[in-house]
């Protein structure tokens, strides 16, 4: 499975946001492209620590026996539900968020394993470094999915 801490991976992943448009659309969801951006941004702010979110009761109760799917080899399911730090409503302007979402790849990724943090995803719980990079890897690739690139 990718992971986002190997540099090729983030290559890719940054070739394909930069094949995106402000008029890009999605093939399922709600999200308009900018807001997407956004989002991903948001979830990447978890894996560096930038955000440390509190654990829902739900992630308490069954995050751990499901938290081989965050970094498991198959895709996340379409439509999947997501934290409410992580939903973006509001429009956005995409080139900003677009540089946002640039530099925090880069430094999720130079920052390597080491720098990962070790607080608990709110819903999964406690994961290695690796099973953060690899999630954080299959997250960008669902909604990369999500807009065709």
């Amino acid at each position: 499975m990718k992971t986002l801490f190997d540099p090729e991976a983030a290559k890719e992943v940054v070739a394909r946001i930069n094949n995106l448009s402000p008029g890009s659309t999605a093939l399922w969801g709600k999200m308009k492209v900018d807001q997407m951006l956004a989002h991903c941004t948001r979830g990447l702010e978890m894996g560096t620590g930038d955000q440390n979110l509190p654990r829902p009761f739900i992630g308490r109760l069954i995050g751990g026996l499901l938290r081989s799917v965050y970094s498991n080899d198959k895709p996340f399911h379409r439509n999947s539900p997501t934290a409410p730090y992580l939903t973006v409503t509001d429009p956005r302007d995409f080139e900003q968020e677009k540089q946002k979402l640039f530099a925090i790849i880069q430094r999720f990724q130079t920052g390597g394993e080491s720098k990962c943090t070790t607080h608990p995803h709110p819903f999964f719980g406690k994961l290695t470094p690796r099973e953060w990079g690899i999630g954080m890897y299959k997250h960008l690739d669902h909604h990369l999915n999500q807009f065709g690139v």
